[in-house]
């Protein structure tokens, strides 16, 4: 039992991860895209960039929210939260970016 258990919060923490990853990586990306250089063209550095800020962000305001209460994991209020982030993070970077 103590195994199903185990598996069953590393799973979670895994698949936590990966959710912001997505997450915050595609809302930073999708700001670096829908917002160019003033060059108009993108630039895959950039990409990177706004992936690895949207996917931070994501994940730092998971935690943030958990820390102080706000949610729990897995509540649609993180998850809310996390995309707002990526969202404000990846257009924050892609305004000082021009």
């Amino acid at each position: 039992m103590a195994i199903i258990d185990l598996m069953a919060a590393l799973m979670g923490v895994s698949m936590g991860f990966l959710a912001f990853l997505v997450i915050g990586g595609v809302s930073g990306v999708s700001a670096g895209i829908f917002y160019p250089g003033a060059s108009g063209e993108v630039n895959p550095d950039r990409i990177l960039t706004a992936f690895l800020l949207g996917s931070i962000a994501a994940a730092a305001s998971s935690y943030a929210g958990q820390y102080w209460d706000l949610f729990q994991s897995g509540q649609i209020l993180e998850w809310a939260s996390t995309i707002f982030a990526a969202c404000a993070v990846g257009c924050v970077f892609a305004a000082l970016a021009k």
